[in-house]
């Protein structure tokens, strides 16, 4: 074990990654496997780790959402555990697992300080214009109704990568990123702050995604229930697990790189789902653009913003109205300026580095606790 290192830990609704990272912010240990916490595969990793790490200084959790008490990267105990749990049923697809996680590796490192960093903690920064609904006050204030955002992780691992590409300070910058994934998301950037965010109370809010379906007409959904009989159960399955990409498509697949595919043969399904989701995409970064002084680029990050070229391409040939250009270069897997040159609006392409700023918090608490 090196001094500082630190293991990362992130138990998502279909897959299980545990990272270990040094101060220096290197990755030395890397394992992902493609199955729930709790399953056979991801009960193997976690009953082996420690033979292939050995010891770590401190362990970072990811959770998607804290909820109203919880707006910072926090040393877990037990209230911190009880927080989480309060905060699960806004976000039903990850948190289960989450809590999970922290449970087995609080149970098999009793010593070692455990963080949990949290996605909803950058956007408590918004202002209530952006972050308020309309709806009675009375239910706001009861059920905790009000604008949360996700992807912060990724956000805030992006500020400092995206000024410095544009050799500006981080505090300076004001742009509107995206994280395109299996979730996605936009989110407005103020003074390296967020000001807006496409995804609400719950990570099904905003743009469609690949399973999930985004904002659709809430009448639609009482409708649903109210006329056609469905349940709230198979309404929720049917908006989180076949909508989306997967929908649209009409059950073709969820991955953008098999639905460009399938529409350079002529698959009109294919087509249309690609459509929807990048004009949505477009949407939601041209309405981000209102809630800025400036915009000093446009980023892609997330599995499909930063892997599918053809994808960015198809949304920033939309976004003319506000400067943007499209005729973009592919990345080489790495952080970089995309556009031209000469672009009024650069466009930035970021690979995913959610693991890398869990580490840099995680080690924050600890420093800080032990300082």
């Amino acid at each position: 074990m090196a001094e500082g290192d630190v293991l990362v830990v992130d138990g998502g609704s279909r897959s299980l990654r545990m990272v270990v990272v040094t101060r220096s912010q290197e990755r030395r240990w890397d394992r992902y496997v493609e199955s729930p916490p709790g399953s056979d595969e991801a009960q193997g990793l976690l009953d082996t780790f420690q033979d292939e790490i050995g010891s770590v200084d401190a362990v970072g959790h990811r959770a998607v959402h804290g909820g109203r008490k919880l707006t910072r990267a926090t040393l877990i105990d037990d209230s911190v555990v009880r927080a989480l749990e309060e905060a699960a049923p806004m976000a039903p697809i990850h948190m289960p697992a989450a809590l999970r996680t922290i449970a087995q590796l609080r149970d098999r490192l009793p010593d070692t300080p455990q963080v949990v960093a949290i996605d909803t903690a950058f956007h408590t920064t918004m202002a209530p214009s952006a972050y308020t609904y309309a709806l009675p006050a009375a239910w706001r204030e009861r059920w905790d109704l009000r604008r949360y955002g996700f992807h912060g992780l990724s956000y805030a691992s992006a500020v400092p990568r995206v000024a410095s590409l544009l050799g500006k300070d981080p505090s300076s910058l004001s742009c509107v990123m995206t994280h395109l994934g299996g979730g996605s998301s936009v989110c407005a950037v103020q003074d390296g702050r967020s000001a807006w965010t496409s995804m609400g109370n719950t990570p099904l809010d905003g743009i469609a995604m690949v399973t999930r379906s985004g904002s659709i007409d809430p009448g639609l959904l009482l409708d649903l229930v109210g006329r056609h009989g469905l349940s709230v159960d198979a309404v929720r399955a049917g908006l989180d697990y076949q909508s989306g990409l997967l929908g649209l498509s009409d059950g073709r697949s969820g991955d953008t790189r098999i639905l460009e595919k399938a529409a350079e043969e002529g698959d009109v399904q294919s087509q249309l789902a690609l459509d929807v989701f990048c004009l949505h995409a477009a949407q939601a970064i041209a309405a981000a653009a209102t809630c800025i002084e400036r915009l000093d680029a446009v980023v892609f990050t997330g599995e499909i913003g930063n892997d599918s070229p053809e994808t960015r391409e198809r949304i920033c040939r939309r976004l003319g109205v506000i400067g943007v250009e499209s005729g973009l270069m592919s990345t080489q897997d790495q952080d970089s300026i995309i556009s031209r040159a000469t672009a009024t609006v650069p466009v930035i392409a970021l690979t995913v580095a959610e693991d890398l700023q869990i580490a840099k918090e995680t080690r924050s608490v600890v420093d800080s606790r032990a300082g």
